[in-house]
Parts: C-alpha cells; sequence; structure tokens
C-alpha cells in the first residue's frame, strides 16, 4: 500500500520479469521463487519492541527508530479507532540505505516499511516525515485488520494471512489510499487533506466542468487528467464520514465482510448501512466540494492575467510544462511530462517553437530543477547493481552550451540541489543513513564537498536557492514547531535568520530576488505565489490564480516572473511583469487555511489531531524501549500463509505453506499440488536465499505421472513417479544510468529429473525413462535496454535484448543432450507516434538424439513447436494503438484502449540425419483491448490472434489473455 509510487520497485518489476522473460528455462523449473529487493549483507540490524510493534532499524539510527515506536505506541489505539479495530502487533522495518520517500504495508508478509529519506515537495506538509508515515501507514494496518471478520475470520485458517487479500478483493483502492489520507489530515496538524497542492487536479476538472463518470473517476483515463486513488478516496470517504458518522465507513465494513464473494457488494456494504451506492456517494461528494471550490474562487481576488510561453502540447492529451528556469531573458528551461510524453527538459520561448533539450533517467524531485552559469542540474535515482533497496540520489549537471553531462555525487544522498550564480558551486540537502539533515556546499566540477552547514537542531532544509550575491543562501526549514523561510550565509551558518514566524504554514519553493524571497504558499487556501521583505519582514500577495501557481523564477535582467500555472488540460509555463508596486500587501500568515472536510474529521476523531503532541526525544529521560539485536538469519523462516495457498510464480494453487522474513532474503514454499489432468499428485519444495551478491536457489517436486502413448496402434498407459531437482545461482542486476532501463541476468543451474515404476516400452524424448536419469546444468544470460514508456506507447520504442541459454549433460551418467541458442530483439520507432517495430531473430542448436529440452528461442506464431537438430527463426512486429476510448457498459465493464500488432514469422529447422529443411512463413495480427471489469482498477487486456500460414493455406485463430498494470 505504498504511500508514493517506488519506481525502482517499477524498474525491478519491469526488467528482470518482463524485457528477460523470453523462452521457458527448461521442463525442469528453476527461478521459481522471485528476487526482491534487498539490503547489503554487512548491516547489522537491531530492534526496539514496544507492547504492539517491533521496530527493525540498521545503523545508527536508534534516536529516530525509538522516535518511532513511540510515536506508533502513541497511534496504536486512536489510528483505527473509528473502524472499529484494534490492530495486533507488527514489525515495522525502517529502510535507510534508500533515498525514495515512501512506505507501505503488506500482508504477503503482515509487516510495514517505513523509507526514511523525507520528501522534499509540498506533499511533506508541516509535519516531520516519520511522523505523517507513520499515521499514514497505521491506518492501513487497521484497515487490513477489518479483514479478520465474517468471510475473513472463516478463510484464515485456510489461507493465513493471505486471506486478508481474498476478503478484501471487492474493497476499491481509493478506499484504503483515501481514507488513510483522511486520518493523516485529521490526527496531524498538516496532512495532504489541508495541502491544495494535493486537489489541485481534481479542483481543476470540476472548475473547468470537466465532471467525469464514476468508471473514468476510478479506472483512470489515457487521454484526461485523472486524480489517482488518494485524491478520490479522500473525498469519497470524508464525505461519508462527515454526513453520517466517525464510524460510516465501519458499519459499511461490517456489512461488506458478511459475505463480499458477489457483484459490486462493496457498494451494496455501503448502501446497507448509510443509504447511499458508491455512484450516488460519488455524485453528492463531487457536488459538495464543486460548490465550496466554486464559493472560493467567486470570493478570491481578481485573477492575475498572465501570458503563456509557447508549446508544442496538445490540448486533448494531457500535457505539463513544470518547474520553469530563465537561461536568457526570453526562454526558460522547463520539465515537459503527460500522458504521452516520458518526462524531458524543454526550451520555451515567448515567440518560436518548443525544443527538446534533453531527456533524463530517473528522477527524484523534478521541482528542484535549478538553472545558472550556463548549466542546469537536477537528483536522480540511481539503483544499486546488486541490493534493489540501496538506492542512491545523485546530481546530473547538463551544460547547456555542450550538452555534456556530468554525474556529482556518486552514491550520494542529495534530494535537492541548486547552482550558485557562477555555476561553480552547488547547495544540496542532504538526509544521511541516520536520519540526520544537513545543506551542503559541492563543487560543480569535481563533486567535492566543500561544507557541511551545522544543524544542532536537526531541521529539515526543503529546496534551498543561492541568492544572486553568490554569498547566501534561501531555504525553507521545517522543526517541530512548523515552518519557515531562513537565510544563512555559510561563512557565519550560526547566524541564519528567519524571514518569517515558525508557523503551521506550509512554504515551499522560495526564490530570492533584490531584497525579497518570492516563495509558494497555500495560506489563502489556493497555492498562490507570495513575496516577503528580507529588509522589513513584510508578506505580499504576487499572484491570484484560480487552481495553483508554482515555481517562481526571475529573468535575469528582473523584469519578468514566470511560473508554471496548473490547469486541467496540464500545467502550463506562464510569464508576467515583475512589478512590485503591483504587488499586495498583506499578514503575515500563521495558518494555513484548512482544505475542505479537514477540521470536520479532526472533531470526529476521538483523539484529535493526535500528532501535534510532541513525542519525547530518546534521549530526553522518557520511557526508552528495549534495544537488541535482529539477527536476519535466525527469523528466517516466517509463515505467512498456509493451507490453499498461492505458488510463489501465481500461476497455481497448492496445498502448503508459505515463508519470508520481514527483510525479504528468505523465502520458502512447500506445498501439495495436484495435476487436474492426469489427477495425480506431487510434493513440492523451494528455497531462495538472497541475501548473498548471488542468489542461491534450491527447487525440488516428487509427484506423480499417468500418461499414455500409442506404440503399434496401441494405446499403452502406465503410472510412475519421478523426481526433480534444480540447484543454483543467479545474479540479477539493475544497470539502469540513464534514460533507458537497463538489466543483467545470469544464472547456473544444476537440472536433475530421475522416474521410478517406469514401464512404458517407449518414451518421449522430451521425457526421462527407465535407469536413464537426467544430470545437465543450464546457463543463461539475459539482458535488456529499453527507453521509458509513456502511458500511450503500446510496445518500446528504442532498445534491445538478448538471451542466451547453454544446456549441457557434462557428466556422462543418464540421458545426454546438448543446446545452445540465443535470441534477441531491436525496438524502434514505428511510423506514428506511439508506434512501434519489434526485430527478433534466433538461432538454436542441439544435440537431442537422446533428450529434447524446452525450446531456447520463440518458434513460429500459430504453430505447434517442433524441435530440430538446428533452428533459426526470425519475426517482424509492428505495434499501433487504433484508440483510446472512455466506453462504459453500465458498472460492468469500462474500455480504455484498442490496439493491434501485425507481425510476420520465419522458421528454418533442419536435422542432421538427413530429413531435410522445414521452412515456416506466417502472416498474422493481434487484436486487443484494453478494459477494466467490475470497476478493478488493474486493467485486462485480452483479444484475439490470427495467424495464416500460407504454404500450408491454414488459418489459426488463438485467443489472447494476460493481465497488465500500467
Amino acid at each position: 500500500m505504498s504511500r508514493l509510487l517506488n519506481p525502482v520497485d517499477f524498474m525491478r518489476r519491469l526488467l528482470l520479469c518482463g524485457l528477460l522473460g523470453l523462452p521457458g528455462l527448461g521442463r525442469v523449473h528453476a527461478q521459481s521463487l522471485p528476487a526482491l529487493s534487498q539490503n547489503p549483507p554487512s548491516l547489522r540490524w537491531q530492534e526496539v519492541r514496544t507492547p504492539h510493534f517491533r521496530v527493525i532499524y540498521n545503523g545508527a539510527l536508534d534516536s529516530a527508530a525509538q522516535r518511532t515506536a513511540a510515536r506508533l505506541e502513541q497511534l496504536h489505539g486512536p489510528g483505527a479507532a473509528t473502524l472499529g479495530v484494534v490492530p495486533r502487533p507488527i514489525g515495522v522495518v525502517m529502510q535507510n540505505q534508500t533515498t525514495v520517500s515512501n512506505g507501505f504495508v503488506t500482508f504477503l508478509p503482515r509487516h510495514a516499511e517505513f523509507f526514511t529519506t523525507p520528501q522534499q515537495g509540498l506533499g511533506l506538509g508541516t509535519v516531520d516525515w516519520l511522523d505523517g508515515l507513520a499515521v499514514h501507514e497505521f491506518r492501513h494496518v487497521g484497515q487490513f485488520d477489518k479483514a479478520r471478520q465474517g468471510i475473513g475470520r472463516l478463510l484464515n485458517p485456510l489461507l493465513g494471512d493471505g486471506a486478508l487479500g481474498i476478503a478484501a478483493v471487492g474493497v476499491p483502492q481509493w478506499f484504503f489510499e483515501g481514507d488513510a489520507v483522511g486520518t493523516e489530515t485529521a490526527l496531524t496538524r498538516s496532512g495532504r487533506g489541508r495541502i491544495p497542492n494535493f486537489n489541485a487536479g481534481l479542483r481543476a476538472n470540476l472548475l473547468a466542468g470537466r465532471r467525469y463518470s464514476y468508471q473514468k473517476a476510478v479506472n483512470g483515463s489515457l487521454r484526461d487528467q485523472v486524480p489517482d486513488w488518494y485524491v478520490l478516496g479522500y473525498f469519497m470517504t470524508s464525505y461519508l464520514k462527515t454526513h453520517h458518522s466517525a464510524d460510516a465507513w465501519a458499519k459499511a465494513l461490517d456489512r461488506y465482510y458478511r459475505f463480499p464473494f458477489y457483484p459490486f457488494s462493496f457498494s451494496n456494504g455501503i448502501r446497507r448501512s448509510a443509504g447511499l451506492t458508491v455512484e450516488q456517494l460519488y455524485d453528492r461528494t463531487m457536488t459538495e466540494i464543486d460548490s465550496v471550490w466554486r464559493t472560493q474562487q467567486a470570493a478570491a481576488p481578481a485573477i492575475t492575467p498572465v501570458r503563456e510561453l509557447a508549446g508544442a502540447a496538445s490540448e486533448e492529451v494531457f500535457t505539463q510544462y513544470q518547474y520553469p528556469q530563465y537561461v536568457t531573458d526570453s526562454t526558460v528551461l522547463a520539465l515537459k511530462t503527460g500522458l504521452g510524453h516520458i518526462a524531458q527538459f524543454v526550451l520555451l520561448s515567448r515567440r518560436g517553437a518548443e525544443r527538446k533539450v534533453f531527456v533524463p533517467g530517473q528522477l527524484n524531485l523534478p521541482e528542484m530543477l535549478s538553472v545558472s552559469g550556463g548549466k542546469a542540474v537536477w537528483p536522480e535515482y540511481q539503483q544499486d547493481a546488486r541490493w534493489g533497496q540501496r538506492v542512491a540520489s545523485e546530481l546530473k549537471v547538463l551544460n547547456l552550451a555542450t550538452g555534456k553531462l556530468t554525474r556529482i555525487g556518486k552514491g550520494a544522498r542529495y534530494s535537492a540541489a541548486a547552482l550558485s550564480p557562477d555555476g561553480r558551486q552547488l547547495v544540496a540537502v542532504r538526509t544521511d543513513v541516520n536520519y540526520r539533515h544537513a545543506l551542503v556546499l559541492v563543487d560543480a566540477q569535481t563533486g567535492a564537498v566543500l561544507q557541511t552547514l551545522p544543524n544542532p537542531q536537526n531541521d529539515f532544509y526543503q529546496q534551498p536557492r543561492w541568492h544572486p550575491d553568490g554569498r547566501r543562501l534561501v531555504a525553507v526549514t521545517l522543526s517541530a514547531a512548523g515552518k519557515t523561510i531562513v537565510v544563512v550565509d555559510p561563512a557565519v551558518p550560526a547566524a541564519a535568520r528567519p524571514l518569517l514566524p515558525v508557523a503551521n504554514v506550509n512554504l515551499a519553493n522560495p526564490q530570492p530576488w533584490g531584497d525579497f524571497v518570492l516563495y509558494n504558499s497555500a495560506q489563502s487556501g489556493i497555492d498562490n505565489l507570495y513575496a516577503v521583505s528580507a529588509r522589513t519582514g513584510q508578506t505580499y500577495r504576487v499572484t491570484s490564480r484560480p487552481v495553483g501557481a508554482y515555481h517562481a523564477a526571475v529573468s535575469p535582467d528582473g523584469r519578468s516572473l514566470a511560473f508554471h500555472d496548473f490547469r486541467a488540460t496540464g500545467a502550463r509555463v506562464v510569464e508576467m511583469p515583475l512589478d512590485t508596486t503591483a504587488w499586495v500587501s498583506i499578514p503575515t500568515a500563521t495558518a494555513d487555511v484548512p482544505g475542505p472536510y479537514a477540521e470536520a474529521l479532526s472533531a470526529l476523531e476521538p483523539a484529535g489531531q493526535l500528532v501535534s503532541r510532541p513525542v519525547p526525544p530518546a534521549d530526553s529521560g522518557a520511557v526508552r524501549y528495549g534495544v537488541r539485536r535482529y539477527s536476519p538469519l535466525r527469523h528466517a523462516f516466517n509463515v505467512f500463509s498456509y493451507g490453499v495457498v498461492q505458488s510463489p510464480t501465481g500461476d497455481a494453487v497448492s496445498l502448503g505453506l508459505r515463508s519470508q522474513d520481514l527483510l525479504s532474503t528468505t523465502q520458502v514454499f512447500a506445498g501439495v499440488g495436484y495435476d487436474q489432468i492426469e489427477r495425480t499428485a506431487r510434493v513440492i519444495g523451494a528455497l531462495s536465499y538472497q541475501a548473498l551478491y548471488p542468489v542461491l536457489d534450491l527447487d525440488v517436486t516428487y509427484g506423480g505421472r499417468d500418461a499414455a502413448i500409442i506404440f503399434q496402434g496401441q494405446t499403452l498407459r502406465d503410472q510412475w513417479r519421478y523426481t526433480r531437482l534444480s540447484a543454483g545461482l543467479r545474479l540479477p542486476l539493475n544497470l539502469t544510468r540513464s534514460k533507458y532501463f537497463q538489466g543483467l541476468t545470469v544464472s547456473s543451474y544444476y537440472l536433475h529429473e530421475e522416474v521410478y515404476d517406469y514401464n512404458l516400452p517407449v518414451r518421449r524424448f522430451t521425457e526421462t525413462g527407465p535407469n536413464r536419469p537426467l544430470n545437465a546444468i543450464q546457463t543463461t544470460v539475459g539482458y535488456a535496454s529499453q527507453l521509458r514508456r509513456s502511458a500511450r506507447d503500446v510496445a518500446p520504442r528504442w532498445g534491445g535484448s538478448f538471451l542466451g541459454t547453454w544446456r549441457t549433460t557434462p557428466f556422462g551418467r543418464g540421458l545426454e543432450a546438448r543446446q545452445l541458442g540465443g535470441q534477441g530483439s531491436v525496438f524502434l520507432p514505428g511510423l506514428g507516434r506511439h508506434h512501434a517495430v519489434r526485430l527478433r531473430g534466433g538461432y538454436q542448436w542441439q544435440d537431442q538424439a537422446q533428450y529434447q529440452f524446452a525450446p531456447a528461442v520463440s518458434f513460429p506464431r500459430g504453430q505447434g513447436y517442433t524441435s530440430f537438430d538446428r533452428l533459426a527463426v526470425a519475426s517482424l512486429d509492428y505495434s499501433l494503438p487504433l484508440a483510446f476510448t472512455h466506453w462504459e457498459v453500465g458498472r460492468w465493464l469500462y474500455v480504455q484502449r484498442l490496439r493491434a500488432t501485425v507481425f510476420g514469422d520465419v522458421a528454418q529447422g533442419s536435422n542432421r540425419l538427413g530429413t531435410g529443411v522445414r521452412n515456416y512463413r506466417n502472416v498474422g495480427f493481434d487484436a486487443l483491448v484494453q478494459f477494466n471489469v467490475l470497476r478493478l482498477r488493474t486493467p485486462i487486456e485480452a483479444g484475439v490472434r490470427v495467424v495464416y500460414n500460407p504454404l500450408l493455406q491454414l488459418l489459426v485463430l488463438e485467443p489472447l489473455a494476460f493481465d497488465i498494470r500500467l
């Protein structure tokens, strides 16, 4: 239940599961347990034990772990009170090796993970990162434990904690995330429900008359901006609470969990408890907040006139231009994103066409784009090749004149940075593994740290900028009392001067200019630009825009102010004259205007704004929880699902158990499976130990077979037993360093298969027989490189992949066979936007006189595989979208996209015994529909494949169906 999208996990899934998944790895299966994100084995782990939590951490994170444990204990009762549950004890892992700002709760296995690096954006609000994370994620713990009733209680003995997911299958994602956002809004002085930037997309849609159907609001769009689960869910869950009762959702869920296994059971639970269907709840919520925002807009000051800088965006597809930085007096560098574009920096001007400048890699904080001295700088994630939990945040410096890119701070933890006026130095924010925050000065050429400014109170810095004098710095600071903007002279850092009183005001994006500092504030209830005089302390309103004005930038000549203006069709970069006489003098704000429902939610909570009450620091003499060493090896076995369990590969159900430790170093699967076709049973065991640099895998299966063959005109049937074993190593590496996702996987496995009581007179070449076991070595090398894809792309547009396979029986005992295969693909852009071409070719060589391995290359589609001694294959695919739609069939179906792939496959196979050469030439097309059923946000893509064999004049029709997640 991620608080934010984790790009690293997405990248790992894409590379190591998708791109390298060419042909199967053999009939003696290996790698049945997935590779998970790991921490380096050198870390030493400890745990804090409280009555209801065990907080697991490493290094010198002791103070933050103690404080987090105390905060969680403070939340244990109030955090889930309105759900009517008292959550069971749970483990919390504090991940401090990553710079991704995230957190999640899962029940497979049941635990939470807090990523300790705070975010730099407006969403942080005015509360400590770990405090906000604790409130949000603990609410998820309560939501999951709410499923331990009704059908969930009955299923728990059969499924273990997996029963929670089965019971909650009908609960929409917007409820989980929206209810958690509502809780953080009610129990803290900030929370995203109080932050206008959080709901800017929905507000822009409603004010522009774009009120979408519930189907579209839940399932999304590939054309329009549709707010995510968090936004939709916050308003819908809050409406029901504030118009009915604090425990309205507890009552609805009680009804739902009695028996959830029928369509729209969640909606029925709301109807039976509150008298509203989910569609009626959505309509009433939208009507109310539309009215609130229109009233707010009518009372706002006159709209500030602006002029838009030219861009190439179409109003038909959601596209954004954000975070402008002046390059010259009339041109700005901005970040362009959207449903049809991957993130890219573009140059915009008052006249002339938009020009692409650079496509970055995995951006950390795009809003901290900084331009000065002819250079641009931004932070990018850099994942360790092997350890998925070790994610650095480095700085990339681009010379705008030459295009030269410099990498600053290899392995560093910089979450925001800005260039000095001469481009020679950088100021950056760094949060170390011990949750200590600092401003550091860095050489922009060498990356050397020149100075670390003292921060004895451990205040958190956000979005620092250099003053035009090149001597002083300006930054937002967050302390226990709230936020302010400070001016710091690195030569005298102790004399840092606050420009505003420390208050519960969500300040952001300071931009110094002359005697003023411009900044973002939501003090009016709408994000706009303000200014404070560094000389007098007087504050001014600079803009009044209807949805939000963000990220002020001043032109080099001091005559123009640029910012991005949020709209329903996407943010646009706009300009206005920088005229201080047009600014409106206002009183200094001491608190933000609360967002819709925020104060009402706090009033409904028994504990009120609980997290506003400070938790004593660990060294204050207050109660300190016991700490002891935590050994991952001693806790390696942690059974989380038993009885009827899903196999690790997700494609079968068995009777058994699954185990995974909280640090994801050891996975175990053991069970009994059943083949419904042959009506035979098998015992399966698999272990994967992933704490070392190579992953160690062991997979054992013992079972029965019941099969028949045709021999000399007779059908002969037999029953026999078999043992299969695979054991070996694999090394999954993530090599991404740019706009291309790159991965390399190397593996080598010992494969053994032996049969008993086999009495058939002959055997298939794909099976082992009596007295002739298979003892083989299988080695594979897979590499993939793929340009990031936009949401509207149907296939990769640039990149390539390769899979090489070598299988052999070198031991001189049992069956003998050899196979060498290689297959590669090249991805190219097609003729139209979002069109793509794939060229694929492969060659397979075999010695198969005694045994046939599974294919190592892709055989022509629509054709059953035939094993040859020599096999060459090639194919050409052209993929394109046909339509992006919003078709609805009542409550049942929502169609988002139609797409097609036209392909041609050729192959040539031959055998050494002179049986001739066989050629295959097939052509065909795939027609696919992407749709959502029963309002489940994860779309399904299904369709039909038509293949024509011109040599045989044969037409083959095949169904296509597979789940996808965008």
